[in-house]
């Protein structure tokens, strides 16, 4: 596999909240591993709860003694839930923080991710596909057919979340599994991207990089070049690069 992983503050904000981590070797039973995280709360707490929920879950997935991803995951999501709401009541300044989350792995043919929140996580073949489910009022809305889906984009309660890590203690979580196919890549990403760039463009960017690096770059550049609103992470795997084709 090969994978690059990039923030940048956009043009608008002061702080970097967004942050990303990436693994393509094991950690503790996961063999590899994709992480995007947006933090939110007040003055330097956005940044804290994004970047210390990462540590833990890497923390608790290289001791966890549980046995499958979906398990794995589940339990290193929760524990970093639980940690960041206990840092939260110690710090005053720390109050009300929470991050949205994205997590992955990839065994053999299949993709296994959890979200929280709206940061998401597309897989681009002869199309692009969102497989993960904004935790959002305006998805909410969309679902219950109160607006379109193409109202949603420009909707003012487009940035209300209805799931974050650190937001209560029974954290719901969603997990999926997908099977992936030759030449499919991953984009995880966070609401810096995805509300700046349109999936079509971000599929013409991805289908025409020279490699992970470049991809990450252009899509960057792409949402600062479209106005940059948010901060902007993004992830880029190749999940089959490097493998060696075998004729039989």
């Amino acid at each position: 596999m090969k994978a690059f992983s990039m923030t940048d503050v956009g043009r608008k904000r002061e702080i970097n909240q967004d942050y990303v981590y990436i693994s393509t070797g094991p950690i503790g039973n996961i063999p590899n591993l994709l992480v995007v995280a947006d933090g939110m709360g007040g003055h330097k707490a956005g940044d804290f709860a994004s970047k210390y929920t990462v540590e833990v879950l890497c923390e608790e997935l290289k001791n966890s003694l549980e046995d499958g991803p979906e398990a794995l995951i589940r339990k290193a999501v929760q524990t970093a839930n639980h940690k960041l709401i206990e840092a939260a009541s110690r710090d005053i300044k720390l109050e009300g923080m929470g991050t949205t989350l994205v997590v992955a792995t990839i065994i053999e043919h299949t993709l296994y991710f959890a979200n929280v929140g709206d940061s998401r996580l597309y897989v681009i073949g002869k199309e692009i596909r969102q497989l993960s489910r904004d935790h959002s009022l305006v998805e909410e809305m969309v679902r219950l057919g109160g607006i379109k889906a193409e109202e949603a984009r420009n909707h003012p309660d487009k940035n209300i979340i209805t799931r974050a890590i650190g937001g209560k203690e029974d954290v719901e979580i969603d997990f999926f599994e997908y099977r992936l196919h030759k030449g499919d890549v991953i984009l995880m990403c966070t609401d810096g991207l995805s509300n700046m760039v349109e999936d079509a463009e971000l599929f013409r960017i991805v289908k025409s990089r020279r490699d992970v690096v470049d991809g990450v770059e252009q899509l960057i550049n792409r949402a600062n070049e479209n106005g940059g609103r948010d901060n902007i992470g993004v992830v880029l795997a190749e999940p089959f690069a490097g493998e060696v084709e075998v004729s039989v």
